[in-house]
This record gives structure tokens, C-alpha cells and sequence, in this order.
């Protein structure tokens, strides 16, 4: 009994390794120039649903922003 129950948990295990892919539901990303005014926070809050705190750090992330200063003028890719 306890051999087939670690039989059944490996191949399951086996299917999920090979099956597992990364998720891609955002879909490609997209250039956004910043313009007067614009903050992290307004340009998260304008393209993203859900917590916009997320938002900023990928955007953030994407972009290597070492803090939340942004540019008029300036290109971000919008993750």
C-alpha cells in the first residue's frame, strides 16, 4: 500500500515538473513616455489593476529604478 501511495506522489510529482511553465498573463510589454506630473503611483494606478503598490515595484523592477524619481520625457517599459 505505502509503495503505490510513493509511486502515485513521484509521477505526480514527475507530471508537475514537466508541465510547470512560467505564466506569461500579461502579455508583451509596453513603452510608456513619461509627462509632467506623471508619478510611479498615477502611471501604475492608470495601467494595472489590483494592489498599484505592485504595480510600482514592477515597473520599477523592469525599468532598474533605484527609487520612485521619474523624468518628463523619460521611457518606461510597462511590464
Amino acid at each position: 500500500m505505502f509503495a503505490k501511495l510513493l509511486a502515485l506522489v513521484v509521477a505526480a510529482l514527475f507530471v508537475w515538473t514537466i508541465a510547470a511553465r512560467p505564466v506569461v498573463a500579461h502579455g508583451p510589454k509596453t513603452s510608456y513616455r513619461v509627462k509632467p506630473y506623471d508619478t510611479l503611483w498615477t502611471i501604475a494606478a492608470a495601467h494595472y489593476s489590483g494592489d498599484v503598490r505592485d504595480a510600482v515595484w514592477r515597473i520599477q523592477k523592469e525599468n532598474h529604478l533605484s527609487g520612485a524619481t521619474i523624468q518628463p520625457g523619460e521611457r518606461l517599459l510597462l511590464p
